[in-house]
């Protein structure tokens, strides 16, 4: 559990900068540069997810669990995720009108998916993880709003449905993509039983 802690420290630390200490993370792009900022940035989300994703494996060998989920709330997951794969593919395009409606796309799908996933796992490591990054996102989107008010930020201007009809049709063939083969080669378990 420690090594699971440990990445999740790490990677949700870094992503949360901006959140906690905004006048350092301008101090750092100042004296360094931008892609200094983003080299450091990129080195220690990637050292933060190998260890988190390490430490959630070893987490799960021995569990402890405080609930177990009927078989059929995978197929609720399982329809919880296919917007959060277009929400995700959005947040990576130029906005069209689902970006520009949803304002953060990526925070949205990271809520969903933390969500959808703690209601088939209930096992602390999972609980911790999940629990986690939907708190995370939940303050992040707290912070960007707050950024928002004090212009700071903008948020999206629709722009051509090409990127929404772009969004929604790589989510799906992203979603296709995890439900058959990804989650089961990278996560080792079938995102639905008798898959």
């Amino acid at each position: 559990m420690i090594w699971l802690i440990l990445g999740l420290v790490l990677f949700l630390g870094i992503h949360s900068v901006r959140i906690a200490a905004p006048g350092f993370r301008q101090a750092q792009i100042d004296a360094r540069g931008l892609n200094a900022w983003k080299g450091i940035y990129s080195v220690l989300a990637i050292i933060g997810f190998v260890i988190l994703v390490w430490g959630y494996g070893i987490a799960r060998q021995d569990p402890v669990v405080f609930w177990a989920a009927p078989a059929w709330m995978s197929h609720v997951v399982a329809l919880l995720m296919v917007p959060v794969m277009i929400l995700l593919v959005a947040s990576q395009v130029p906005a069209g009108r689902i970006k520009a409606a949803v304002k953060h796309p990526q925070l949205l799908a990271v809520k969903i998916w933390a969500l959808a996933h703690l209601l088939v796992n209930g096992d602390l490591a999972s609980i911790v993880l999940f629990g986690a990054f939907l708190a995370w996102a939940v303050v992040d989107r707290i912070s960007e709003k707050k950024r928002l008010r004090a212009g700071i930020t903008s948020n999206p201007v629709a722009g051509p449905v090409k990127w929404d009809i772009i969004s929604v049709v790589g989510g799906l063939v992203l979603y296709v993509l995890f439900l058959l083969y990804l989650h089961q080669w990278l996560i080792g378990v079938p995102p639905i039983a008798g898959l």
